[in-house]
């Protein structure tokens, strides 16, 4: 694991003294922090990035302090809502599974009201934000709400719950574009499929991690369903992204620095693969929070072509 992967596997280390101090003045805060996963930046990156990625498309540069914080906030509230979402629907497995045993609700830190109340407050903040915008981002954020209620139930029932979870993670860029133009082209649906298609594949990695676990316990994962083709299916997926984020670059006007963008997150995915080769947890682990910086590196291109 490189030494800027680690910086996002224990960011907690650096709010520790933070949630320490907390701890005494307010002894469920530390807790609710962590129920959202706020100690755990890495899905907000992976969420914010394609939506990032949309945000300056549509406005052909700089998008405006307004839309700017109305998504970065927003991206922030609603992956911190929607972990809450998973772990009241999972609380009877993460128990059981190395990675997840000691989030807080399985521990008894925080209640399930509690954690429905905060879940509350986190979406109240995000639809004031909303509705900052216009009627047609307003209706494509219900959506993505929707989205983000099934996606923890469809691990029981669908060996592809990635790609639930992909369609969510996808509809930052729609609403981007919304906000920004007030209609949804074409080229906003390439990248939403190039963003489904690229979280079935980190988070397919992530399942690596525990497929044994959720093996054990009767769940599904895509990680299962691709058993020993596992690696081909990730470098499958990840080599159909960079093609439909080529298929981009005509319809959205971008240029050679957008290539550099894309070519730097093909060789982040080579070096994923090398991560992945032995199917080692930690190393699986590590190809997955690599994906941020493919998501950066593929921002900077689009930044870089606006400047």
């Amino acid at each position: 694991m490189s030494t800027w992967d680690r910086l996002l596997a224990v960011p907690g280390k650096w709010l520790e003294p933070l949630l320490e101090s907390l701890d005494r003045q307010f002894p469920r805060l530390p807790a609710l922090l962590r129920l959202a996963r706020l100690d755990r930046p890495i899905g907000i990156f992976l969420l914010l990035w394609p939506t990032l990625w949309a945000l300056w498309i549509a406005a052909e540069g700089f998008p405006g302090w307004h839309l700017l914080l109305v998504f970065v906030l927003g991206t922030i509230l609603t992956r911190s809502a929607g972990c809450i979402i998973n772990d009241i629907f999972d609380r009877g497995f993460d128990g059981h599974v190395e990675r997840t045993r000691n989030r807080p609700l399985v521990q008894g830190q925080v209640s399930v009201t509690e954690a429905v109340v905060f879940m509350a407050i986190l979406l109240l903040m995000a639809l004031l934000l909303v509705l900052s915008t216009n009627t047609l981002t307003v209706m494509l954020a219900f959506g993505a709400v929707i989205i983000a209620a099934i996606y923890p139930l469809m691990k029981r029932y669908t060996y592809m719950p990635q790609a639930v979870l992909g369609l969510g993670f996808a509809f930052g860029t729609p609403m981007a574009f919304a906000a920004t133009t007030g209609e949804v082209p074409q080229v906003a649906w390439l990248l939403v499929v190039a963003n489904v298609v690229w979280t079935v594949a980190y988070d397919t990695q992530y399942a690596m991690v525990d497929r044994d676990d959720d093996l054990l316990l009767g769940l599904k994962s895509s990680a299962i369903l691709f058993a020993d083709m596992d690696r081909v299916a990730v470098g499958t997926l990840q080599g159909l992204f960079l093609l439909i984020m080529y298929g981009v670059m005509g319809p959205a006007e971008l240029g050679y620095f957008y290539l550099a963008g894309l070519s730097c997150a093909a060789g982040l995915f080579v070096y994923q693969q090398y991560l992945i080769y032995a199917r080692q947890r930690d190393d699986c682990f590590a190809a997955f929070l690599n994906n941020h910086w493919v998501g950066l590196g593929i921002f900077l291109g689009i930044l870089a072509t606006y400047f």
